[in-house]
């Protein structure tokens, strides 16, 4: 990598963590901390929830699904614009409609409204440890690209650099760092690829007819993906706009109902189809590189890591300058998911479980331990995502995870007028365990995601168990 381009990242590093630092001096309580003082406004909030969940992972992955199967990996993040569009119809005026979520600082806060102390304290742990999981997939993504952009570097040493990056910032300025954060970085990676990424790697690949030529003709269908894949993604995706604590965070962050709204509209049209299709167009064009023998793995070599393609296409045909900071952008992109999903285990587990637990701690107090304990749990996600290889099936797995305990709970908090923590706090732990299980012993029969089967685990352990208690009429039911 030129000296040039080194410089440009160095600078994009310091940058990051010098949001963390001024928000450190801002932050004056938890409220601040967690859900950035309650005035965002929806343009803010609704490129930080894009960058969340279109960040590192999926910018690495849609890449990696480009390589491979081509416009038809697009239909991955279809299900994030749907997940958007009916979260914002269902969910964002339950939570906004009702006074008492007013002070509400995480997820598990609507469970302890519905349900009480007990199925919150459940849903809390299984949302830190799944977003643990998932910060350490944006980790794992950043060493990825890393790796392949810097070979000087091995994947372990990358992943240390920006863990501690990540960890820094994030645990220095909170949600207001998160999300400022994220509009720059994603501005930067949109326009990045738009204009000069896929720009001058057509360029460099001899222009669009030459790239036709070269790749198979199913890259370009729309069709080219087995339903049961786009089911895995629809069952796996979507649910997680209702259980997401990163989500939950940027609706009580949101000024008003109506912001909370547009910023999710605005996410839904940035997922797809504007990043499905720029994410997975730079996917074949590494594919294009790779049968033309430009990258360092020669196409007689046997198949590459899809994931890696991506980023030895730019290191390869990007000039000097261009590559700082198309590199820059991906990192960022990477660390706008990785710090979003480390606030919100910190959340889970200082506002939900701590805070519940001792609650006569001041304000100031309960603010440095918030920073300690986002400290404590990066460095874990770290120890984790060295112990992984695939991006996408990590990222993937942890979304699983909490979707099968979570979501049949939500929606009987959005549709159900009684409700049983009994109930909950079964559906939870089968629905979750049910997938663990499944996804432990590679059980999927026609293909299909462990999460087909963890759901309705959970829905049907919920049913009965509400049954019984409608009849019995549970003291601990609200």
């Amino acid at each position: 990598m030129h000296f040039i381009d080194a410089a440009i990242f160095v600078l994009y590093l310091f940058a990051m963590l010098g949001v963390g630092i001024y928000f450190w001096k801002k932050n004056r309580g938890v409220s601040d901390y967690y859900v950035g003082g309650r005035k965002m406004n929806a343009g803010h909030i609704g490129l930080s929830v894009v960058a969340t969940d279109v960040g590192g992972g999926f910018s690495i992955g849609l890449g990696g699904l480009g390589f491979t199967m081509g416009l038809s990996g697009s239909w991955l993040l279809f299900t994030g614009l749907i997940g958007a569009v009916v979260s914002a119809t269902l969910l964002i005026p339950h939570l906004r409609h009702t006074e008492r979520f007013n002070k509400a600082l995480s997820f598990p806060d609507l469970f302890e409204s519905h349900f009480g102390r007990t199925a919150a304290l459940v849903a809390a742990i299984i949302s830190a440890l799944g977003y643990l999981g998932f910060t350490s997939s944006q980790l794992l993504a950043g060493a990825k690209l890393a790796s392949a952009t810097f070979p000087a570097f091995s994947p372990q040493l990358t992943l240390v650099i920006m863990g501690i990056g990540a960890v820094a910032y994030t645990a220095l300025g909170g949600l207001k760092a998160v999300i400022y954060t994220d509009t720059i970085q994603w501005t930067v990676l949109l326009l990045g690829l738009t204009f000069v990424g896929i720009p001058v790697c057509v360029s460099s690949l001899g222009g669009v007819t030459a790239v036709i030529d070269v790749l198979p003709a199913n890259m370009f269908s729309l069709t080219n993906l087995k339903g049961v894949t786009f089911i895995n993604w629809l069952i796996t995706i979507v649910p997680i706009w209702f259980v997401g604590m990163t989500l939950y965070q940027r609706i009580f962050a949101a000024a008003d109902e109506k912001t909370a709204k547009r910023a999710w509209y605005l996410a839904g049209f940035f997922e797809w189809p504007v990043i499905a299709f720029v994410g997975v167009g730079m996917g074949l064009l590494a594919k294009a590189a790779y049968l033309k023998g430009l990258l360092p793995m020669a196409p007689d070599q046997g198949m590459p890591d899809p994931e890696k393609g991506l980023p030895m296409m730019l290191s390869t045909l990007l000039p000097v300058g261009a590559m700082g900071v198309l590199m820059s952008a991906y990192f960022s992109a990477i660390l706008s998911t990785a710090d979003s999903c480390l606030i919100a285990a910190s959340g889970n587990v200082v506002s939900d479980i701590i805070a519940k637990w001792k609650p006569q701690i001041s304000q100031p107090q309960l603010l440095r331990l918030s920073q300690l304990a986002t400290l404590l749990l990066g460095v874990i996600a770290i120890g984790l995502a060295m112990s992984m290889t695939s991006v996408l099936d990590l990222m993937l797995h942890s979304y699983a995870f909490m979707v099968s305990g979570l979501f049949v709970p939500v929606l009987a908090c959005l549709f159900m007028k009684r409700h049983s923590q009994a109930a909950a706090v079964s559906a939870m732990l089968v629905g979750g365990s049910v997938t663990i299980a499944l996804s432990s012993i590679s059980f999927s029969p026609l293909g299909l995601n462990a999460n087909i089967f963890g759901i309705p685990a959970s829905l049907l352990t919920y049913s009965a168990i509400h049954i019984i208690y409608l009849r019995r009429k549970d003291p601990v039911s609200r």
